[in-house]
């Protein structure tokens, strides 16, 4: 049994209080936790993860969603935690400097006033991990949240789609990081995927991985348009053989996005991963969670999926733009 495994906790009637938290922001070092260097495109092990049951993973998930309950001040609890695991977006066609350093600001001061001191939280600075936005906007961006400990995200290589030439593609990598952005949320083209290149996928994810240098690599699959669990499952394994930091669900632009019976399948390949390598990848679902409720379903997915180590900023994200709002409502 894994550690990850052996955290998990499946007799309790409801979830606890989470246990001693570590500070938001605080840099990867300070969980131990190594940097993906990913490895060769083996596949063989890829082909051991092809069979998917659809059916058995949307029962775990009913019974993950029915089982679990959190109450009172253990809800106001983990609702914080969600707002700590946030990557604050802006992905609109009207996006403006202005708009964005109001976004900044938000993710400075998330909570109002009233509801830091009624919440007893002191000098506590519960915050997004992150504010992520188009590359025109990663410098104003950086700029806004310099020295507050939040991480710049942009979204890279032809967002949503991912089909301009493999060049200008690295090329945006380049320009988001030389702007300030020290994570890369980049897009797949799904067509790789649907033709099984897995050679080509991997080739590029790699040459991503390379224009990232420090940067951390999210690499988006578009679940909603692989149309099958099976090709979420293997492509989420060749993006992590291929040195993602993150794998994450959607880009927001889908006509179905994050929805958990996928976050399942793509939290049970990082699992695999792990017992392959010894790796730790961090998971993001985006697109769709709007609600303070649905934040905690996904928090619950990942306590008895991952265990514990994936309650951190720095291995689980949600892509937000309205989900803290819900969440300021209900604390």
């Amino acid at each position: 049994m894994t550690k990850a495994a052996a955290d998990l906790t499946t007799e309790a009637p409801s979830v606890t209080a989470l246990p001693v938290r570590v500070a938001a922001n605080a840099p990867i070092e300070a969980h131990g936790i190594a940097r993906n260097p990913g490895m060769k495109l083996d596949l063989g092990f890829l082909e051991s993860m092809r069979n998917v049951n659809r059916s058995a993973l949307e029962r775990r998930v009913a019974s993950l969603t029915k089982r679990r309950s959190i109450k009172a001040d253990n809800q106001a609890a983990w609702l914080l935690r969600s707002i700590s695991l946030m990557d604050l977006t802006t992905l609109n066609s009207n996006d403006t400097d202005e708009r964005v350093r109001r976004l900044c600001a938000k993710a400075i001061n998330p909570l109002r006033a009233d509801i830091v001191e009624g919440l007893g939280l002191g000098d506590e600075k519960i915050r997004p991990a992150a504010v992520c936005v188009y590359h025109p906007f990663v410098a104003t961006a950086a700029e806004a949240v310099r020295d507050t400990g939040i991480h710049v995200a942009a979204v890279s290589t032809s967002f949503p789609h991912g089909l301009a030439p493999l060049k200008t593609r690295i090329q945006e990598i380049e320009a988001s990081v030389a702007d300030g952005a020290d994570e890369i949320d980049v897009v797949i083209p799904r067509g790789l995927v649907f033709g099984a290149k897995w050679q080509e996928l991997y080739d590029e994810i790699v040459a991503f991985r390379a224009a990232c240098g420090d940067a951390h690599l999210k690499v988006i699959l578009g679940t909603g348009d692989l149309a099958t669990l099976r090709n979420v499952m293997l492509a989420s394994m060749v993006a992590m053989m291929a040195g993602a930091d993150f794998v994450k669900t959607s880009t927001g632009k889908e006509s179905v996005n994050a929805t958990l019976p996928v976050g399942l399948a793509m939290v049970r390949s990082i699992r695999a991963y792990f017992e392959h390598t010894g790796y730790l990848i961090g998971f993001k679902p985006a697109g769709g969670i709007s609600t303070a409720k649905a934040s905690l379903d996904w928090l619950v997915l990942m306590k008895e999926e991952l265990g514990r180590p994936w309650l951190e900023p720095e291995l689980f994200r949600f892509g937000a733009s309205s989900l803290l709002t819900d969440i300021e409502r209900q604390v």
